[in-house]
């Protein structure tokens, strides 16, 4: 697939993509056991963390109510594909890239070629759609959201588009049995006046990653502008204040996400540009670990958005520690209430409210009445109403306070706060 070449001997071109006449079966990119190992741990290190960081981030969102945004619904979608791509693909293609061999058959040649270009148009588009939804949240605060229908369509709409881009992959994919071993490739029709192969890759190009770049880029940036460039008012009220930070906080953690995929992908488009025009640059023998490098790097870029997630944001944060409370048994209690309903924070805030009110009637109540040190030590609680009618005021305060503060407790316990 395009997010999966490799090289290959002379005669073939990058990747999978092997002429069907090619005859020359000798592999000259082979490496010493020691850097295949090393590749071999860093290509796994890939594989763990994005798995578990992109599944504790589906996990996150789906199993708190407050999660479920319009924004964090493309968030599901994008750790989905990141998560797929670095299971289904990445060890495979490593290993490919580091023997020239394909062991794997041509269904999942074909699965190879295809799903990549998918997963990596899924995940830019739900980036590209977060961007929009934040621009139309900010500069346009009066026009309608996406519901959460809508957005479950527009997530649909996307990954019709991702599968219709990367189906020539999958139709023209094929497997080839040289001397000395199996390769699997694309077998891209020849015409005479236009060469399809170089324009099917141009266009992918373009539409994974200059064009939605350019998109997320005009849209932060006025975003930006809008949040930044006007400064808090001083009469403003400390909700107004909290809202505009919250925004900002967003729109700064999607910023370091479109900026970290950019920079991962960006030599790995660059180098298949370079190979489509000038091929000949590719038959030398470092290019493999040219390849291992640059490959790695875009891989990565799966790996980096939970660990964002984590530092940039306390919902995140909080629920991370929820799934890895054995790594950190010591959990922000206020982080955690982040992720509560909202009817739940409405429930202990009133909760609080009470108690305060009643604290203030207690202390007004203490210091206008004289109380007996002595007095409940000459109160009969046994006889009918005489102990409700001649305790004073602050002992019903008291315990109506308790009572609101032991239910708070407990309904901190049972949410696991």
């Amino acid at each position: 697939s395009q997010p999966y070449f490799i090289s290959l001997p002379k005669k073939s071109v990058i990747g999978a993509n092997v002429s069907a006449n090619c005859s020359d079966g000798f592999n000259k990119f082979v490496q010493p056991l020691w850097q295949i190992a090393l590749w071999a741990v860093a290509y796994l290190g890939i594989v763990l963390v994005s798995v578990v960081g992109n599944v504790a981030v589906i996990w996150i969102i789906l199993a708190h109510k407050r999660m479920r945004t319009v924004t964090n619904y493309f968030l599901v979608n994008l750790a989905f594909a990141e998560a797929a791509m670095s299971a289904f693909n990445t060890v495979i293609n490593f290993a490919y890239a580091v023997h020239n061999e394909w062991y794997f058959g041509l269904i999942y040649c074909r699965f190879h070629n295809f799903f990549p270009i998918a997963a990596i148009f899924a995940s830019i588009y739900s980036m590209t759609a977060i961007a929009l939804d934040r621009y139309m949240a900010i500069i346009h605060p009066l026009k309608q959201r996406l519901s959460s229908t809508q957005t479950r369509m527009v997530i649909g709409v996307i990954w019709v588009l991702a599968l219709l881009l990367a189906f020539p992959q999958y139709l023209y994919s094929s497997t080839a049995a040289l001397p000395g071993r199996t390769v699997c490739f694309i077998d891209w029709p020849e015409y005479n006046t236009v060469d399809f192969r170089k324009i099917y890759y141009v266009c992918v190009t373009v539409l994974i990653y200059f064009l939605p770049l350019c998109i997320m880029g005009w849209a932060y940036m006025t975003v930006a502008v809008t949040l930044w460039a006007s400064e808090i008012p001083g009469d403003s009220s400390e909700h107004y204040a909290e809202q505009l930070t919250a925004k900002r906080k967003v729109v700064k953690m999607m910023i370091v996400v479109v900026c970290t995929f950019a920079v991962c992908w960006l030599p790995y488009h660059v180098y298949f540009l370079l190979h489509q025009f000038f091929p000949e640059l590719f038959e030398e023998r470092y290019i493999q670990q040219v390849y291992l490098t640059i490959m790695w790097l875009a891989m990565s870029s799966t790996m980096y958005n939970p660990i964002i997630y984590y530092c940039l944001n306390s919902r995140f944060r909080a629920g991370f520690q929820q799934v890895f409370c054995c790594c950190a048994p010591t959990v922000n209690k206020e982080e955690l209430l982040e992720l509560k309903s909202p009817r739940y924070l409405q429930t202990q805030v009133s909760i609080y409210r009470a108690s305060r009110m009643e604290t203030v009637v207690s202390t007004a109540a203490t210091e206008a009445t004289p109380v007996d040190p002595d007095f409940h030590s000459h109160v009969d609680v046994t006889t009918n109403g005489s102990a409700s009618d001649t305790l004073p005021k602050t002992s019903h305060v008291s315990t109506n306070r308790d009572n609101a503060w032991r239910c708070s407790n407990l309904s901190q316990e049972k949410a696991g706060t």
